[in-house]
């Protein structure tokens, strides 16, 4: 299995703070490829707060900080198991948070020194780690227990306008996950630049992928993500996927990306 990211012990204090309203670091996330969306107020269960639409956690020097998730570690079984959830959020997300920190902080120091020997692989973890933020928190925010939720007519609308149907849009994702080759993500995005919905691949986090697109629905297929439940059976994990997309969140980040269109 592979094991791309270690968290830093001492970077681990996930509080419950969705709300900061300061704008989520385009340099960060922009040179992934992906401009920033998350999402703001969950609407099932017991009406938890999800993430913060187009904002990202951050503590009071600026730093990202790992939020907590808005629903119980065990609220998507038998989907995706407990434990899975516990090591994907707790270790492998913190890790990409304190990458993307600590890459921030080294491009920092290297403008406050004038040394930039190591510029391109600080860019390139910057890429890396920033680009892993922000599909894993698109990535929990956009799930729920199993049925809880349910696509609004208006949200089939917009797929069929651009996938011809709900189901081909669904084949079309599912497709897009299961063929990744090695690690990454399906990805439902929204590209301003042409008013439509689109279907992406990320190879790693930030490769394969299109600038300026709003990711919407992502889904890891990175090993980690499904190895403990599925092993080797991808298609299977995409397959149990959709009984816990959050369809009401994937309503209100388009209802959102759109707004920023207009």
């Amino acid at each position: 299995m592979t094991q791309e990211t270690r968290p830093d012990p001492e970077a681990r204090n996930p509080r419950r703070d969705f709300l900061g309203k300061s704008a989520l670091g385009l340099a960060a996330l922009g040179a992934a490829g992906l401009a920033p969306a998350s999402a703001s107020a969950m609407s099932h269960g017991d009406k938890k707060k999800g993430f913060d639409l187009f904002a990202a956690p951050l503590d009071g020097k600026g730093h990202y900080k790992l939020p907590e998730l808005p629903y119980a570690y065990d609220a998507l079984e038998p989907a995706i198991d407990e434990q899975t959830t516990r090591l994907h959020h707790d270790l492998h997300f913190q890790g990409y948070t304190s990458g993307l920190n600590n890459a921030l902080g080294k491009l920092a120091a290297a403008r406050d020194s004038g040394d930039f020997g190591l510029v391109q692989h600080w860019e390139g973890k910057l890429a890396f780690h920033g680009a892993g933020y922000m599909l894993h928190l698109v990535f929990f925010d956009g799930l729920a227990p199993a049925g809880s939720t349910s696509p609004s007519q208006s949200l089939r609308k917009a797929l069929e306008k651009d996938f011809g149907s709900f189901a081909a849009f669904k084949a079309h994702f599912s497709a897009a996950s299961r063929t990744v080759e090695g690690s990454g993500w399906g990805i439902l995005g929204y590209q301003p630049v042409g008013d439509r919905l689109l279907v992406l691949q990320a190879e790693k986090h930030q490769n394969r992928t299109q600038w300026g697109i709003l990711p919407l629905l992502t889904l890891d297929v990175w090993e980690h993500a499904y190895y403990l439940k599925y092993q080797n059976r991808r298609a299977e994990y995409v397959e149990n996927f959709w009984s816990v997309v959050n369809w009401d969140r994937l309503a209100e980040r388009l209802e959102a990306a759109k707004g920023l269109h207009s």
